[in-house]
């Protein structure tokens, strides 16, 4: 992708979660890097300028947790520009998001979403991804009619019933260029992957330095993956009840990071009655509040192309927990920046990945004015609301 020069002037900005944020400054990107943020910047003739008055500005977010499944991205080396643009902004750009993990799609396709937008071709955010997850022998997932009745494409489905089948399915896959691996810890038919088949994946995906997601459906999912090794745990499992001491200090102790998804089972059982919804939400909500009890790390993620596009339920549901402001923001820029690479953070040298938010509440999450990855505007509510002052 190539670098672009702009000046954002003016805005409160947030240079890391941690460090109180510069009143009035000035962060001026040059060539796609962040070349000077502060006081006092010299912002070269001809820049590009948007003036941030009022506004927050932070490193751009990582949602950690999305599906490119949807039958709207097939054959994505085949549809026109000007939309794929528009179907990455209403999935990502619009809420601020400038990078993402795929955790599971056809990897052919996908990686030739991530071409186009690398060429500049299309405007859109940085994708890893783990190309299709591996699934226990005789998963029982439903058929392609099924699958494309909710909106997905049909796609091959890669089966392990060993440890020796792991370790092909992870060589191939690497061998693919993918960017990690995600497994499915249990299935509809309730078979599952045993703790040695999912350390035999993770053992392959290790020597290649990549990270292992899982999916899990309980709290003995959860421990079976932990003790195998994987790097993140992709939802909480309210299903399965509260977390119990000896689970969390495990998973603590192995460094594990938890993707929460707490919106997903609201959606999940959406059709359900309300008193089945709140429990979930109760202890979905108490799964995360332990974990943040116990320090553990929180990545955002919303199993986004499966669930609804807007994140504001999830973030309402991250704060009922007992997240702020800030705690939300590292979830979404410095803590996946450290497990997957880069910064996330606003200082000389980072990729120029920002987002210009209205405030520095959780409700400003997702009132977005621009997305900018490496210096280019990749979303403007202003251009999209048809107001003045929108930058391409």
């Amino acid at each position: 992708m190539s670098g672009y020069t702009l000046a954002l002037i003016g805005g409160l900005v947030y240079t890391s979660p941690n460090e109180p944020p510069l009143r009035d400054a000035t962060v001026l990107i040059l060539d796609g890097r962040i070349a000077a943020v502060g006081h006092g910047v010299r912002v070269p003739q001809g820049v590009r300028a948007i003036n941030c008055a009022g506004l927050t500005v932070t490193s751009g977010f990582w949602n950690s947790h999305v599906h490119f499944m949807e039958r709207k991205w097939a054959k994505a080396g085949e549809i026109p520009a000007d939309e794929l643009t528009r179907q990455l902004q209403d999935m990502l750009t619009r809420w601020g998001f400038t990078s993402a993990f795929d955790l599971s799609s056809p990897w052919e396709n996908t990686r030739k979403l991530r071409e186009r937008i690398e060429s500049d071709e299309v405007a859109g955010p940085r994708i890893l991804s783990t190309g299709l997850g591996l699934l226990p022998a005789n998963s029982g997932l439903p058929g392609d009619a099924v699958m494309s009745i909710i909106g997905w494409m049909p796609a091959a489905r890669t089966e392990i019933g060993d440890e020796a089948q792991a370790s092909a399915a992870v060589k191939k896959l690497l061998a693919d260029g993918v960017d990690g691996i995600k497994l499915f810890a249990s299935s509809p038919s309730k078979a599952s992957l045993s703790e040695s088949v999912m350390r035999a994946a993770v053992e392959e995906a290790h020597g290649a330095k990549k990270p292992v997601f899982v999916h899990p459906d309980s709290a003995a999912n959860v421990q079976a993956a932990v003790r195998a090794g994987v790097d993140v745990i992709a939802h909480t499992t309210p299903v399965s009840g509260p977390w119990d001491a000896a689970l969390l200090a495990e998973m603590k102790q192995h460094g594990v990071a938890l993707i929460p998804t707490l919106q997903v089972f609201q959606f999940n059982y959406r059709h359900d009655r309300r008193s089945t919804q709140d429990r979930l939400a109760e202890v979905s909500t108490g799964q995360l509040r332990a974990w943040i009890a116990q320090g553990g790390t929180v990545l955002f993620g919303t199993d986004l192309g499966y669930v609804d596009y807007d994140p504001r339920q999830e973030y309402e549901l991250m704060a009922s927990a007992g997240m702020g402001f800030h705690e939300i923001l590292a979830s979404l820029t410095t803590a996946p920046a450290a497990r997957f690479g880069g910064s996330g953070r606003i200082e000389t040298g980072a990729d120029g990945d920002v987002a210009v938010l209205g405030s520095d509440e959780v409700r400003g999450f997702t009132d977005v004015r621009y997305t900018i990855r490496r210096g280019r505007v990749i979303y403007s509510a202003s251009a999209i609301s048809g107001k003045a002052g929108g930058v391409r």
